[in-house]
């Protein structure tokens, strides 16, 4: 039995996670594979009771529109329910357990580990999983106000209060502020066969970031404008690099090689 992982979702096709994960194993001459599936809403329970009994799974990642309905259906043990809200990540555990996780948090936050942002004002798009991660990032952080645009702006003053962070709740098509410090666009606007992010770019200060979860297309018209304007700027394969790592040292109970993550980023260009 060859050991293998897998992403799914709703859609599922524009997922480039085996991508990823099938170049760090390729890498390290791993007997293993990493897959992508198809799983409705409804297939969900069937899902994880047919992934429970294969000896060879050995978890998966998860996107759209599972990240919050998959928490019924695995072991919480490090209550993601009670903190995100939301998992991208099972596994299973040494006592054959499925266990959710979530990893998004931590590929988020490792490209912006760098800056400075102490006490400055932080912008973020949207209220769903991806968001909900980016929030418990940046609680951990030592950021100043932070404003929530998002449709549904009660939904939104409910999030920012459920991570204890201060700061305001906005309709999505309200004005960047201007003394954001950095701006996250954690939605999926903007992606291939979505809507576009109806987001005008302010005159942010010189060493503001712009970073766009975003990954297809990479460039994405925020990103783009962002740079035309010589702001610093973080792609969405950041991230979604970042969360694939953590996720693959719990799949494959070694961690990946990220010194080849250049190589990695062109072969996910290709």
């Amino acid at each position: 039995m060859t050991p293998y992982a897998e992403v799914v979702g709703d859609p599922i096709a524009q997922s480039k996670s085996p991508v990823i994960h099938r170049f760090w194993l390729d890498q390290l001459g791993l007997d293993a594979d990493y897959r992508k599936t198809l799983v409705t809403t409804d297939d969900l329970p069937r899902f994880f009771a047919e992934r429970r009994d294969d000896p060879a799974w050995r978890g998966c990642n998860i996107t759209m529109p599972h990240k919050l309905a998959a928490l019924d259906h695995v072991e919480d043990r490090g209550d993601v329910r009670g903190g995100i809200g939301a998992i991208n990540t099972v596994f299973r555990a040494e006592d054959g357990a499925l266990v959710g996780t979530n990893t998004d948090a931590g590929g988020f936050y490792a490209p912006i580990a760098g800056f400075d942002f102490a006490d400055r004002p932080v912008t973020v798009i949207g209220a769903g999983g991806a968001a909900r991660a980016v929030l418990f990032a940046l609680a951990r952080m030592d950021m100043g106000p932070v404003t929530l645009l998002n449709r549904n702006v009660l939904k939104a003053g409910v999030l920012l209060s459920s991570f204890g962070l201060k700061g305001q709740a906005l309709p999505l098509t309200a004005p960047v502020p201007p003394d954001t410090a950095l701006l996250v666009n954690a939605s999926t606007l903007g992606m291939t066969g979505q809507p576009p992010l109806p987001v005008d770019l302010p005159d942010l200060d010189d060493d503001s970031v712009v970073y766009d979860i975003v990954y297809s297309p990479l460039e994405t018209p925020l990103l783009a404008a962002a740079r035309a304007r010589g702001l610093e700027t973080v792609d969405g394969l950041e991230m979604l690099i970042g969360q694939a790592a953590l996720a693959f040292e719990l799949f494959f109970g070694v961690a990946p090689p990220r010194d080849r993550d250049e190589e990695l980023r062109e072969a996910l260009l290709t």
